[in-house]
This record gives structure tokens, C-alpha cells and sequence, in this order.
């Protein structure tokens, strides 16, 4: 179902009306202009709501910046974390680091491929 739409042309046929019209006639005009709107927006909601209730996902944008960086982030927290880690805690201490950092980066990969 197309959803309706107000165009340029609308608009402007109802403020030259407006200009033509006068001052008596303004509040129909707008009263008239925003049913209009209204049942524009209406109609997309019902639209979405009728997709959702089917199931339909609308579609998304992919925006792999996150995960880019997620993983930029990551690298630049690993390298002190390491040595801190291997200061203070030795060989367990890095590893223990080094576990946090995957189980972020997966968790985070996990959560997106369940949302998509």
C-alpha cells in the first residue's frame, strides 16, 4: 500500500489560498491542511503496525561503524590492559585480560547477529 503523501504543491496551493483568500478564511485553510497531514501520518503508522503484526521487519540500514569501532576501541584498551596486566598479574593476568576483551567483542557480535 502506497503511503500518501503531501506534496510541495499542496503545500503551496494552500498558502497561496491563504494569501487569496484572507484572514477569514485562514483557520479552514489550516484546520484543512493539518486533517491532511494528520491522516498522512496516520496511514504510515497503520502501515508499520500492520507490518509488524505480520512479522515483517522493516528494513534497516547496516551500519557496520560500531563494530569498526568496537574493535578499534578494543586494540587501543588491549595494549595497556596487557601490560598492566603483566606487570601486576603476570601470564594469568594477561590472559584474564585477554578473555575479557574476546568476550566483549563477541558478546557485542552475538547480540547483533540475534537483533538482525
Amino acid at each position: 500500500m502506497p503511503e500518501p503523501k503531501i506534496s510541495r504543491e499542496e503545500a503551496e496551493a494552500t498558502l497561496n489560498a491563504r494569501k487569496q483568500l484572507g484572514e477569514d478564511f485562514e483557520p479552514a485553510l489550516v484546520e484543512s491542511f493539518v486533517e491532511r497531514i494528520d491522516a498522512t501520518i496516520e496511514a504510515r503508522v497503520d502501515a508499520r503496525v500492520e507490518q509488524a503484526l505480520k512479522g515483517a521487519k522493516p528494513a534497516k540500514p547496516k551500519n557496520d561503524d560500531h563494530v569498526l569501532a568496537l574493535a578499534i576501541v578494543s586494540l587501543g584498551v588491549a595494549i595497556p590492559m596487557t601490560a598492566i596486566a603483566a606487570h601486576e598479574g603476570g601470564m594469568p593476568g594477561m590472559l584474564i585480560t585477554w578473555i575479557g576483551i574476546v568476550l566483549v567483542n563477541f558478546l557485542y557480535s552475538a547480540g547483533r547477529f540475534r537483533r538482525d
